[in-house]
C-alpha cells in the first residue's frame, strides 16, 4: 500500500503533468511554471539546452523555445506512470509538427517533487521518427 508521501508525490506530479500536457498543446506554460521550486533544475538530452540547466528563468526560456519549435502544439498519449516517495515518471508518445514538419516521438519525463513543487525535471527521448 502506498505511503502518504508516495500518494502526495503522485498527486503533485499528476497535477504538474496535466499543466505540462496543456502547455505543450497551447503554449501556455504559466500554470506549469508556477509549480516549479525556486531552486528548480532540469536536464535535457540535446540541442542548445543539452545537459543540466538551473533556475526558473532558464526553464521559462526552454519552454518558450519548445513552444516555438512545436508550433502549433503537440498532442500526447500517456502510456505509463511510475512513482515513489520523491519522483514521478511519465512515459508518453507525442505528435505534432516540428518546424512545420510531421513529428512524433516517445518521451519519458521525470519530475522530482518536494512539498507541492517540482524541484527537478529530466527528459529522455525515444524515436518514433518523423513519419505521418
Amino acid at each position: 500500500m502506498p505511503t502518504d508521501a508516495q500518494q502526495h508525490t503522485l498527486a503533485v506530479g499528476q497535477r504538474a503533468f496535466e499543466h505540462f500536457t496543456r502547455a505543450l498543446a497551447t503554449g501556455e506554460w504559466q500554470p506549469f511554471e508556477d509549480m516549479l521550486a525556486d531552486d528548480f533544475s532540469f536536464w535535457f538530452p540535446i540541442g542548445k539546452f543539452h545537459g543540466l540547466n538551473v533556475g526558473k528563468a532558464r526553464a521559462a526560456e526552454f519552454f518558450e523555445y519548445v513552444t516555438e519549435v512545436f508550433s502549433p502544439g503537440l498532442s500526447l498519449t500517456l502510456d505509463r506512470v511510475t512513482s515513489n516517495e520523491t519522483t514521478v515518471v511519465f512515459e508518453f508518445r507525442d505528435e505534432g509538427q516540428m518546424w512545420g514538419e510531421p513529428y512524433k516521438n516517445r518521451i519519458a519525463v521525470s519530475f522530482d517533487i518536494r512539498d507541492d513543487k517540482i524541484v527537478a525535471y529530466r527528459e529522455y527521448l525515444g524515436s518514433d521518427g518523423k513519419s505521418n
